[in-house]
């Protein structure tokens, strides 16, 4: 078995092992990360040795741990992480660097039917008809996009969302309210094999998944690091969240969302939990606590995608792709049945 796993924001783990009649045999960890003193290599390696294969993570972390000298000191991964990689070993994880990517960044798309996309094309990848994906949403009218299981009444103020323009639609993965207006933010989806995933903790995968996002933000001069679970921020400020599902198709989901130039103010009128969170930190204005990619790099929009896309390329490839007529019609078809019904959009009222 081996296995690899760049820790996000810290170094490469690799795992060597053989399994035999369901224990793990001859590991060895590498990598280039930092270990004092030099033995503790050898500790974990023998901790590991002569452990059930089918071990859940949090006893090879155990194990780990144990076998460590009281002085020692790691530096850019983890006992966490070790568990990770070895899991990711037994399950044949896949890295980003094993499949052919496509690139999709088209023109505007209505909000509904934007949810529509990250349904359609996860299955398509989930069923094997198209390769995994990273797209670039683009917007053309302001919305609202509520977690699948978040209250509308509780999250939007309709009135305020109503006099300002916002469409309310609700998306397939979980995590909070997004607030869209055109030119406003920048926002992405991953459609990917589980297998990209396996052996990760919900946490590990989400800085997994975005660290090249935090690669890209670093070049254009951003101080930018990924806060637990789903944030990614800087020391100026949160710049942005994500959410992900993982779908029995075989087939991960992940995007997010960063603030470009946002209307805090405008936000707040507009979403209630808003008003809760700046009651919570003291602050009258959500500008205090939003930072936009604007402010930080003096960039438009489009330079700042065009990195992202340039940085995502560098790193893995990716050729430039759509969106097939085919799956269209899907989406249209989601949106009639689903994405664009009463009761998706007040499954919770």
């Amino acid at each position: 078995m081996h296995g690899e796993f760049k820790v996000p924001g810290g170094k490469l783990v690799v795992v060597d092992f053989d399994v035999d009649n369901g224990v793990i045999r001859n590991f060895h960890l590498a990598g280039d990360f930092f270990l004092e003193p030099d033995t503790a290599l050898e500790a974990i390696d023998r901790a590991i040795t002569g452990l059930p294969a089918d071990s859940e993570a949090a006893r090879f972390t155990g194990a780990v741990q144990s076998a460590l000298p009281k002085d020692a000191v790691l530096l850019g991964f983890t006992a966490e992480s070790i568990a990770t990689t070895i899991r990711r070993a037994l399950a044949h994880a896949t890295s980003f660097a094993d499949y052919d990517w496509q690139i999709i960044h088209g023109k505007s798309e209505r909000p509904q039917l934007q949810m529509a996309l990250d349904q359609v094309l996860s299955e398509e990848v989930g069923a094997g008809r198209r390769g995994p994906t990273l797209r670039i949403w683009e917007w053309d009218k302001p919305a609202v996009v509520l977690g699948s299981f978040q209250s509308v009444r509780n999250e939007v103020d309709l009135e305020n969302a109503e006099k300002y323009g916002f469409e309310i639609v609700r998306r397939i993965s979980g995590g909070g309210a997004m607030f869209m207006e055109a030119g406003s933010v920048v926002t992405y989806s991953i459609y990917a094999p589980s297998a990209l995933v396996e052996g990760m903790s919900f946490a590990d995968s989400y800085a997994f998944l975005d660290e090249w996002v935090i690669l890209a933000l670093k070049s254009l001069g951003i101080d930018a690091f990924y806060a637990p679970l789903n944030d990614i921020t800087s020391a100026k400020g949160k710049i942005g969240g994500a959410a992900q599902k993982r779908m029995g198709a075989g087939v991960v989901l992940h995007h997010a969302t960063m603030s470009y130039d946002m209307d805090g103010d405008r936000m707040v009128e507009v979403l209630r939990i808003g008003r809760e969170k700046m009651s919570d930190k003291g602050t009258k204005s959500a500008n205090k606590r939003v930072d936009p990619l604007r402010s930080q790099t003096g960039l438009s929009r489009a330079e700042i995608i065009d990195s992202m896309i340039g940085t995502f390329r560098k790193l893995y490839g990716g050729t430039s792709g759509d969106i097939t007529a085919e799956e269209r019609a899907k989406a249209e078809q989601q949106v009639a049945e689903k994405f664009g019904t009463e009761e998706w959009l007040y499954r919770v009222p």
